[in-house]
């Protein structure tokens, strides 16, 4: 989902940054965490930019353009494809290194570099770490960073090592301005790396952790797409799973009744009619069934297989669901005091994990804020402002337009997304078609399925 990349001078210590970002990234809930670097060494294109800087055989133009093909080549055929589903790759360079060795050492330009890598993925986040060219040379010289050949590359000096360093600092300093379209990455930096490896490791995680609090939306995929694809993945691990013979038929996590006769409107009230919010409030939990953490744990408790451990269940959440592993345990055991998940025996041998599941009564809601996942915050907005109002009428308010006019962009993008999350879990009524406009949204959330049984 995320693209990360890791930039600095030659001996800055960005390689150790990066090996070190990727054991961090381990306790975040991505399904996997990819490390890469630029230019690509096993790749044809690679090959040739690196031959390039070890020659010096180039003009600067030639140079920038074996970057940027192996750069658009990186970009579609591997980094893409993981960012949709839900990984975060990590980069050693990328674009903001052909900004400065080709459009500042090799004076193109900051904008035509930018244009000859405009079609490229835009790091979402980017490290920029800091070294004193001289230490840098030192490493360099030492020959623990080389890992290609023992040929020096025509830019390892301390004089163009200080121009690089420099035009680093006037790129991402407060006067720099980096050329469109990658504008739009989070700088991060300069991070000294002049110390020891304990003291480059806090300042790292301390400053993901600060990003991904911001739950900022990916630059290069759809947010809800990605949330998608794992959906998906949760409910074919869900199809996979057997009874055994005899065994009693359980209601499966995608049973196709999962509403259970009841409008999503009134699974809505029922939920927020049982939420204790006294003791939510004791226990430093969200006193509203509304909000992220709580959506993100029931729904996606709503789709593992069988009884869970909190490690599990954090890993399942994603990057979009995605909450902390310490917040997880605290809502999961305030949700066990307070009976809406209930407690598993474990019979893995000498494993003292807990194991809880959800429980069938509160299966309906849980189902629900997967499926409505696009529109939780305008929800709880709405439910702020009506307080007395009816759940029924809460997608009649926030899809109300007045005559003439059509309903905005943004609400359009997350009827469609609504409509492909039911696809996924099924409407929630045995012979129910998925709503596919606004209007049949409206229909299916405030309306209870007819009662077949008296025809």
């Amino acid at each position: 989902m995320y693209l990360i990349s890791v930039e600095g001078g030659d001996g800055s210590g960005k390689g150790e940054a990066a090996r070190i970002l990727g054991e961090l990234l381990s306790e975040f809930p991505f399904p996997e965490v990819m490390m890469t670097h630029e230019p690509r060494r096993h790749s044809e294109l690679g090959k040739l930019a690196l031959q390039s800087v070890k020659l010096g055989n180039k003009t600067p133009l030639e140079e920038a353009g074996l970057f940027a093909a192996d750069r658009l080549d990186h970009s579609h055929t591997f980094i893409r494809p993981y960012l949709t589903k839900g990984a975060v790759v990590i980069s050693d360079r990328n674009i903001h290194s052909s900004l400065i060795y080709q459009g500042v050492v090799g004076d193109l330009g900051l904008e035509k570099v930018a244009s000859m890598n405009a079609a490229a993925m835009i790091p979402d986040l980017v490290f920029w770490i800091d070294c004193d060219p001289e230490k840098a040379m030192k490493r360099i010289k030492s020959g623990t960073l080389r890992m290609t050949s023992q040929k020096q590359e025509y830019f390892e000096t301390q004089e163009i090592q200080t121009t690089i360093r420099q035009g680093f600092h006037d790129l991402f300093g407060p006067s720099g301005v980096v050329p469109a379209p990658f504008n739009q990455c989070c700088i991060v930096g300069p991070i000294m790396n002049e110390g020891g490896l304990d003291e480059l490791k806090t300042k790292l995680r301390t400053e993901l952790r600060r990003f991904f609090n911001k739950k900022p939306l990916p630059l290069n995929v759809d947010r809800d797409e990605v949330d998608r694809n794992l959906l998906n993945a949760l409910v074919r691990d869900v199809k996979k799973q057997r009874r055994l013979p005899g065994a009693p038929q359980e209601k499966t996590a995608i049973h196709i009744g999962w509403l259970g006769g009841k409008s999503p409107a009134h699974w809505m009230l029922e939920a927020e009619e049982n939420w204790p919010v006294e003791s939510a409030q004791e226990h430093d939990v969200p006193a509203s069934p509304l909000a992220h953490s709580c959506w993100s744990i029931l729904g996606t408790l709503s789709l593992m297989v069988g009884s869970s451990e909190v490690p599990r269940l954090h890993a399942a959440l994603g990057p979009v669901r995605m909450v902390t592993q310490r917040h997880t345990q605290r809502l999961i055991k305030w949700m066990l005091a307070e009976h809406w998940v209930h407690k598993q025996q474990n019979h893995t041998p000498f494993s003292d994990a807990q194991l809880f599941k959800l429980r069938e009564e509160r299966l309906g809601f849980a189902r629900l804020t997967l499926a409505m996942w696009p529109l939780r915050t305008q929800l709880a907005s709405w439910r702020r402002a009506n307080q007395d109002k009816a759940w029924s009428l809460a997608l009649d308010d926030l899809f109300h337009v007045e005559e003439g006019r059509e309903l905005s962009t943004h609400l359009k993008k997350a009827v469609h997304d609504i409509n492909q999350r039911l696809a996924i879990l099924t409407s929630g009524h045995e012979g129910c078609p998925l709503p596919t406009t606004a209007e049949e949204l409206r229909a299916w959330w405030s309306l209870e399925p007819p009662n077949h049984s008296d025809s």
